[in-house]
């Protein structure tokens, strides 16, 4: 079986809208995923290091987000798909 689809399905790519299962449970649901650019999150990357981490933003612009989060944090929504 290729597992190349089920990898590319697994991609998130800025604006995609995730579900976020993280360790913040009072703001678990749906938000839009946007790379995070903080300043330690933009180090980390400049260095190469491939810990790709998220600030998510609330579609309805209501609730301030988690900023830092990690991949395996959010799932894609399959509104996505």
């Amino acid at each position: 079986m290729d597992t190349t689809l089920f990898r590319s399905i697994e991609l998130i790519e800025p604006g995609d809208l995730v579900v976020y299962h993280g360790s913040i449970t009072e703001l678990h649901g749906l938000w839009l995923a946007v790379p995070c650019g903080c300043s330690i999150c933009d180090r980390i990357d400049r260095f190469g290091i491939a810990d790709v981490r998220f600030s998510l933003v609330d579609p309805w612009g209501e609730v301030p987000g988690p900023f830092h989060v990690r991949r395996a944090s959010i799932t894609r929504s399959v509104a996505c798909a």
